[in-house]
């Protein structure tokens, strides 16, 4: 049986989804981002409910260089300036969307990209909308689990935290050990441990080589938080 296959076949086949609650979430994206692990993507659509546990994201904090706010305020990110838990959705280099949820306080721009879900409802739809029955090519790195998960701009904006479509939720279910590591793609601040992800997922993205240990090294003032 293949990896991905057999965390698919640990994870619970019923299971109670709470939505999670603004409260529930870290004041620090940094905190935040590795909170997410283990937390839930709901998407209500009309075909059925898609879910995926999210198992992958990178921090963007405020001030950092390899961030869309770096450099102030523009309509394209207004998203960003929203209070934690909203979503923020861009497109990128006119080829995918990416899931961002918001991590500040309302006036502080900052947010987490989602980088992979792990399938869990409407593996079906997902397969459709991806055209591929591989499941560790279905929801393994952002562009695909956008697709997969039809999140467009349309989401940009939106409160995961209230009763909408698109939603944030939590489960009962455990996490395993948590991993973190360089951000993937980027050439600012390319050194930060700002990558977090569940250790053996076969649904993490990029490349392997990246979830080494690090050899030791200072840490910046991005990860003394």
């Amino acid at each position: 049986m293949s990896s991905a296959r057999t965390a698919l076949k640990n994870s619970p086949k019923k299971f109670s989804i709470c939505r999670l609650r603004r409260t529930e979430l870290p004041s620090d994206t940094i905190k935040l981002a590795r909170f997410l692990i283990g937390k839930i993507v709901v998407h209500d659509l009309p075909a059925g409910r898609l879910t995926g546990r999210i198992v992958e994201t990178e921090a963007y904090p405020p001030g950092d260089p390899a961030g869309h706010h770096f450099r102030g305020p523009t309509p394209r990110i207004r998203s960003m300036y929203f209070a934690p838990g909203h979503a923020y959705i861009f497109f990128n280099y006119g080829a995918h969307f990416m899931f961002n949820i918001v991590s500040e306080t309302a006036g502080t721009a900052a947010a987490i990209l989602i980088r992979a879900l792990e399938p869990l409802e409407g593996i079906e739809l997902m397969q459709s909308q991806r055209k591929t029955i591989r499941l560790l090519d279905l929801t393994s790195g952002p562009g695909r689990l956008a697709a997969a998960f039809q999140i467009d701009r349309r989401y940009d904006g939106l409160d995961l935290c209230a009763h909408s479509a698109l939603w944030l939720g939590k489960t009962r279910h455990p996490v395993g050990p948590i991993g973190k590591t360089v951000r993937i793609g980027i050439t600012h601040a390319a050194d930060r441990l700002l990558r977090f992800y569940e250790r053996g997922n076969p649904f993490v993205s990029g490349p392997k080589h990246l979830l080494l240990p690090p050899p030791h090294r200072k840490k910046s003032s991005f990860e003394s938080k």
